[in-house]
């Protein structure tokens, strides 16, 4: 039997194929590419996004406590309005992101804990809701 990490370590060994496998989800998704632009625009925020939930999980907040801001999250806000993203889009490429976590959590499951991967599991759910709720913030705020 090999080692076993945590969730955090696989997030972070695994941040860039969650993002590949995201962008793949994103780019079938045709309300998501009316808006036209490069892989690299459209994922800049990710590998922030990324650091942001490894930390989180890494330095647990009980549930439902209000993360720490995210400096990427709010970005990203101020990023999609500028590129033409409407809210519903926004709330779509997170609910992409979090089933791209989750896939990636279901191929490496073997290599967790799991006595606490249910735990993991909604501080993950809780962490990408609070991130798109500061992303949500920024957007609306930029529209002003």
């Amino acid at each position: 039997m090999g080692l076993k990490y945590d969730v955090a370590s696989v997030l972070e060994r695994e941040t860039a194929i969650t993002i590949t496998n995201w962008y793949r989800l994103v780019e079938a998704e045709p309300s998501l590419t009316r808006i036209r632009i490069s892989q690299g625009d459209r994922c800049a925020h990710l590998p922030e996004m990324f650091r942001d939930l490894v930390s989180r999980l890494n330095n647990p907040l009980p549930l439902g406590t209000r993360a720490l801001e995210s400096f990427a999250a709010n970005q990203h806000g101020k990023l999609r309005r500028e590129q033409g993203y409407t809210a519903t889009m926004i709330v779509e490429e997170s609910r992409m992101l979090q089933v791209s976590i989750f896939q990636t959590l279901q191929r490496n499951v073997e290599d967790t804990q799991p006595g606490v991967l249910l735990l993991y599991v909604m501080v993950i759910a809780d962490e990408v809701d609070s991130q798109l709720a500061q992303t949500m913030n920024s957007f609306i705020e930029s529209a002003d």
